[in-house]
C-alpha cells in the first residue's frame, strides 16, 4: 500500500491517509528505532513500525463510524 502505486494512486493516498508517501516515510524514521517496536524474547513478533503509523494516520482521518476498529482493519488488511 505504501510502495505500490498500481495499488493506489497518490490521490486515494493522500485522501486515505491525509498525509503523501514522502511525509510518511519521514514519520516513521523518527519512531523506527523506538524500543516500543522492538522484538524481545518470549514475545510475540511486533508489527513492523510502517504499520503502526499508517494505521495511526488512518485513525486520525476517520470520523463517525469510520473509525471502528473493524473498518480500520478491514482498509489496512488486518484484522481489530
Amino acid at each position: 500500500m505504501l510502495y505500490d502505486g498500481a495499488y493506489m494512486t497518490n490521490d486515494e493516498f493522500l485522501a486515505n491517509f491525509c498525509m503523501d508517501r514522502a511525509c510518511i516515510l519521514r514519520l516513521n524514521s523518527l519512531v523506527e528505532d523506538d524500543d516500543a517496536f522492538g522484538n524481545y524474547k518470549g514475545r510475540r513478533n511486533k508489527q513492523p513500525s510502517m504499520l503502526h503509523v499508517m494505521v495511526f494516520l488512518k485513525y486520525l482521518g476517520s470520523y463517525g463510524n469510520e473509525a471502528s476498529f473493524a473498518k480500520i482493519g478491514r482498509a489496512m488488511g488486518i484484522s481489530k
